[in-house]
């Protein structure tokens, strides 16, 4: 008989990005089932003010709520930075975000004590991960870099050519020149481009996931407060998954296979305060 808690858990970003985090919690919660929502039709939401991500993080949190989810996942940094870290809401379900498991993760693993982090113009120009940082180990030095181009790269499944290997040395070598010892991926789309991002940085770099610490982070919470889903052995394996966004739906779909693979399938038309325009499902591959 199955145990523990069974609701699912609510993961969340403006568009695809934060689809590394669902990856990331699928791998190590293989039991735990989600409920993702793409804001796409309002996504991205780096150019938009703090005020107004602050708001539909509020209005995503309390729709993710009516679909009783116990736990909460931010999976994308500028609301994190506007609705976790800046001013949080009043959220009714937990809700953890990306900025603090990555940058206490960074902190416990330099050497050195300097620490680099890159992210999109907004997520860098927010100074939440500074904020973050010097709450969480003031003696670390963190060195931001603003990387544009990187999301639109990710999301067209350029990885490894020439072209992007010369942007993505431009782009670093300022913090190679920084001499940092430990990098955070501070943006959700990055983990699509660890490849190229650890090849200029150097093997003596290490590369710290939002997506990955995130999912640990939900882990342990789970764990600590005796939320997790424990699996009957007998019952068939992997969890249903169901993804939806408020935007088109096919865009996003051609677009999740690059972030969680060709194993999407199913559509539907749910009622809900916030109104996706297709549910997405995906089960689980058996081992």
């Amino acid at each position: 008989m199955s145990e523990g808690d069974q609701r699912p858990i609510g993961v969340f970003d403006s568009g695809v990005g934060g689809l590394t985090v669902a990856r990331a919690l699928m791998d190590l919660l293989p039991d735990e089932r989600l409920v993702y929502l793409g804001d796409t039709a309002r996504g991205p939401y780096g150019p938009r003010s703090l005020v107004e991500v602050r708001q539909f993080t509020a209005e995503i949190v309390g729709w993710l709520a009516e679909q009783d989810v116990k736990f909460a996942v931010a999976a994308c940094n500028t609301a994190t930075a506007a609705a976790l870290e800046t001013d949080p809401i009043d959220s009714p379900v937990p809700l953890v975000g990306v900025i603090r498991p990555a940058v206490a993760a960074a902190a416990r693993a330099t050497r050195t004590g300097r620490v680099g982090v890159i992210g999109t113009v907004g997520t860098i120009g927010s100074g939440a991960y500074d904020r973050t940082m010097a709450a969480i180990a003031p003696d670390v030095e963190l060195v931001g870099q603003a990387c544009p181009g990187f999301v639109e790269l990710a999301e067209g499944g350029r990885t490894t050519d020439a072209e992007v290997r010369d942007i993505a040395r431009a782009t670093l070598d300022p913090l190679r020149r920084q001499g940092v010892d430990t990098l955070i991926l501070g943006c959700t789309h990055y983990p699509l481009l660890t490849g190229v991002i650890s090849y200029v940085m150097g093997e003596d770099v290490l590369l710290v996931s939002s997506a990955e610490e995130t999912a640990r982070a939900v882990f342990r919470r789970l764990v600590d407060d005796g939320l997790d889903a424990r699996r009957d052995p007998a019952a068939a394996s992997g969890a249903l998954h169901r993804f939806a966004v408020t935007g088109d739906g096919r865009v996003f779909g051609r677009l999740a296979n690059r972030f969680l693979g060709p194993r999407l399938s199913g559509v539907g038309d749910p009622t809900a305060q916030v109104e996706p325009s297709v549910w997405l499902t995906q089960e689980e591959a058996t081992a």
